[in-house]
């Protein structure tokens, strides 16, 4: 499967426009890959608000986002890899995702879980699980 980073900082970048906030992202602004003014950086961190009204030619797709924006009065392209993008929130209230270095990688384990599960399936037994012939040990605690 493609990774769901993509579609989940566009759904998030939605919903925060929907309700009328200001969505943010958060680079690593470390990774060589990332074509944004780096001299607004913070201990490697790039906040860059993304906001239609911020913005110019926003295209998130899934492998970049790329728009057009002014810093400090000057036009600049920015270009941010997906996989560099830390979190997404609204700046009035901070409700967002955040995103682990290994999200990606995360969904390649679950490729490989559902690989495994395949192979399972061909045993014709009953599933594992609690036996049926014993009833619950429950008491009332007062």
């Amino acid at each position: 499967m493609t990774p769901s980073r993509p579609y989940l900082i566009r759904a998030i970048y939605e919903w925060i426009a929907d309700n009328g906030y200001t969505p943010y992202l958060l680079v690593d602004a470390s990774r060589e890959d990332v074509d944004a003014p780096l001299e607004y950086a913070e201990d490697g961190r790039l906040v860059l608000n993304v906001a239609p009204r911020a913005v110019q030619g926003l295209n998130m797709g899934n492998d970049e986002i790329v728009f057009r924006a002014r810093f400090g009065g000057v036009p600049r392209g920015v270009q941010v890899p997906v996989n560099a993008v830390m979190a997404i929130y609204a700046r009035e209230n901070g409700q967002g995702m955040l995103f682990g270095e290994g999200d990606d990688a995360e969904s390649e384990e679950y490729e490989a879980l559902d690989a495994g599960q395949d192979s399972d399936d061909d045993h014709d037994g009953p599933p594992d699980g609690p036996s049926g012939g014993k009833r619950p040990n429950l008491r009332v605690v007062k």
